[in-house]
């Protein structure tokens, strides 16, 4: 039998958050970002459920050839671009447009004897200082894209925020400003924001906006769940009680004897643990939902279990379901509690759960 965890996704939720997106980011385009298998939701259901975005963003060309293979002829772009000039072929071969973001990557193109002309996106470093040319350089890279036969005449000129999802910081204005700095007199569309700059930075609009965490209902600012955002999270992770324990005052539940029952009290063990995804720095505290009545998680997190105080459902049973997130419980909540973010828990989601679409 397998195991009953569960994460079930919402494909009416995707298409909801990406109608919600378009209105927002109009008259932009909107790249729908599905890297890192859709967020952990799964490339190529999240795909179907996207399909009326006008792209797809993903982060190598592995996941091209796995849209593709799944039908789709949407326009996808290779957020990293090529990574070896005989990635070249395969991003021509496969019709996917590629971010030139080094100088290493021009190099490439430039020692090619020919080929189809490759849509291209130039990334700009704009302040985030990680990937794309220097602000001073862009004009002289683009020019020498623009002289080359194997490039497709429309370069978008592309730049990444570091700190959007703070509406009070400087530094993207800065970026924002850099940005328009480097690129002024340049042809081409202009992509500038993310998800959370859709939100909270509407001079950064541009051309393409490209949308990741709200798409999945999840939030891109602290503090924030994807409901305050006005999106529907898709995924719900829920699993089973498999045994409920009457454990005497004083004794120490889980590993490390981490926590002590305050009272006799009865004690859930919940089929899920570290080893399908739930984060094992959750404390004692983090919250779960059963029979709609919230519990929390006490000791710590083993690689197949964990540990809830019962106590507010005195009477709940064998097979009783736990939901560890969704819709009714903010997956934001229990980032926080773990100390990481919402986008890693739900990429993190293991194999060994059984993915169901609903």
């Amino acid at each position: 039998m397998s195991r009953l965890a569960v994460a079930s996704i919402d494909l009416a939720a995707l298409t909801a958050n990406l109608a919600r997106l378009r209105a927002l980011a109009a008259p932009a385009r909107l790249m729908a970002v599905v890297k890192a298998d859709g967020y952990g939701h799964g490339l190529e259901r999240v795909a179907r459920a996207l399909a009326g975005a006008d792209a797809f963003g993903v982060a190598a060309i592995a996941d091209g050839q796995r849209l593709r293979a799944a039908g789709h002829a949407e326009r996808i772009v290779v957020l990293s671009g090529p990574d070896a000039p005989g990635d070249l072929a395969e991003l021509r071969r496969l019709d996917l447009d590629a971010v030139i973001h080094h100088p290493s990557q021009l190099e490439w193109l430039e020692a090619e004897a020919g080929g189809a002309p490759l849509r291209v996106w130039l990334k700009v470093d704009s302040g985030m200082h990680r990937l794309g040319f220097a602000p001073q350089c862009v004009a002289d890279v683009h020019a020498r894209l623009a002289r080359l036969p194997q490039v497709h005449p429309e370069i978008v000129l592309m730049t990444h925020f570091a700190a959007s999802d703070e509406f009070s910081n400087a530094l993207t204005a800065q970026q924002i400003e850099a940005f328009a700095a480097a690129t002024r007199g340049l042809p081409g569309p202009r992509s500038l924001s993310n998800s959370a700059a859709l939100l909270g930075w509407p001079a950064a609009r541009g051309d393409w906006v490209r949308a990741g965490g709200l798409l999945y209902g999840l939030s891109v600012v602290r503090g924030k769940t994807g409901a305050d955002h006005g999106v529907v999270p898709a995924m719900r992770l829920a699993t089973r009680l498999i045994a409920v324990n009457r454990v005497a005052q004083g004794e120490a539940i889980g590993y490390a004897g981490t926590w002590r029952c305050p009272e006799a009290m009865p004690v859930g063990i919940a089929a899920i643990g570290y080893g399908d995804g739930y984060p094992r720095s959750a404390p004692s505290g983090t919250p779960a939902l059963l029979r709609e009545r919230e519990v929390a998680l006490i000791g710590r997190v083993s690689m197949d279990l964990l540990a809830l105080d019962l106590r507010a459902v005195p009477d709940a049973r064998v097979g009783d379901e736990v939901v560890l997130w969704g819709p009714d419980l903010p997956v934001e909540h229990i980032a926080a509690a773990a100390g990481t973010i919402s986008y890693e828990l739900t990429c993190g989601v293991t194999r060994r759960v059984l993915f169901v679409e609903r």
